[in-house]
């Protein structure tokens, strides 16, 4: 079955958007562009809700979210009840998200960590498995209403 992806970003993360559509889409992902389509300025919330929708909606299974500092879209995400997006600017990070917090949506801070270091994240992100066990418990903490 193939997996499918929604990504969003705003200006600052349109060129990694572009690089990680390009991996998943060559990795045999299907990718959901919710924009930006260009490096014009733009609202961040404007693409970042349509991820976390269409992850509610099971039109992706998950989402990664981009922007300058990656805080605005991740902030964003996590507004949706659904989401656990987790900010990520190393590996270990994103290994960990998944891991212990069962982390649906990277959110990437381009302004802060190299196209390289974005790729092997993407990677990580989507190769790795939530533990459950001890850390089931937390996460269904989360959900606060």
């Amino acid at each position: 079955m193939e997996k499918s992806i929604s990504i969003g970003s705003d200006h600052a993360g349109y060129a990694y958007k572009q690089v990680i559509k390009s991996f998943l889409s060559s990795e045999g992902y299907d990718v959901l562009d919710m924009g930006t389509d260009s490096a014009d300025s733009v609202d961040y919330p404007d693409f970042v809700h349509p991820v976390a929708e269409s992850i509610k909606l099971k039109q992706a299974d998950q989402g990664i979210v981009l922007c300058g500092s990656g805080n605005g879209v991740a902030i964003t995400a996590n507004k949706h009840q659904h989401i656990r997006a987790a900010l990520c600017w190393t590996d270990e990070i994103a290994s960990l998200a998944r891991q212990h917090n069962d982390a649906n949506v990277l959110a990437i801070p381009c302004r802060f960590v190299s196209e390289e270091l974005a790729i092997q994240m993407v990677k990580t992100f989507l190769n790795t498995d939530f533990e459950g066990g001890r850390h089931q418990k937390r996460v269904e903490k989360i959900r606060y209403c």
